[in-house]
């Protein structure tokens, strides 16, 4: 069996979130969605759960929620099939409200891709290419 990765993002508006990330390719799973959270999913292996504040907080005790405008609580890389995958999510996500930046880690392009996307509330997916893994 392979191993699902559920990520969850605390999210300040729950539509809007769904509808950017719809905007990147990921889908809504109905099923796993309700008035507090959306199960986004990118394929059978990988989705985003998007939780409004109040639900995420259930699950972090007593934490804090991480303002991930200013701090990072986590950086979520996931692979994609080619560099000019990576490089239309990130132009999606800037049309849409979120932003991309470049990190350069000194590996060629023909060899390794990706973009650091961030979505409107700030959290931060990696979508990256990898040559020998399409």
């Amino acid at each position: 069996m392979a191993t699902m990765v559920f990520v969850n993002f605390p999210v300040s508006d729950l539509n809007a979130a769904t509808e950017f990330y719809e905007k990147l390719g990921f889908k809504k799973n109905a099923d796993f969605s309700n008035e507090t959270s959306s199960s986004m999913v990118w394929d059978d292996t990988f989705w985003i759960m998007l939780l409004k504040h109040e639900f995420y907080q259930l699950f972090l005790k007593s934490k804090k929620i991480a303002d991930t405008k200013n701090d990072s609580g986590a950086l979520t890389a996931f692979s994609v099939e080619n560099a000019e995958t990576v490089k239309k999510i990130a132009e999606t996500a800037k049309a849409n409200g979120g932003d991309y930046f470049s990190v350069e880690m000194g590996i060629p392009e023909d060899q390794m891709f990706s973009l650091e996307i961030l979505d409107l509330d700030g959290n931060q997916l990696e979508p990256v290419w990898m040559k020998g893994f399409e």
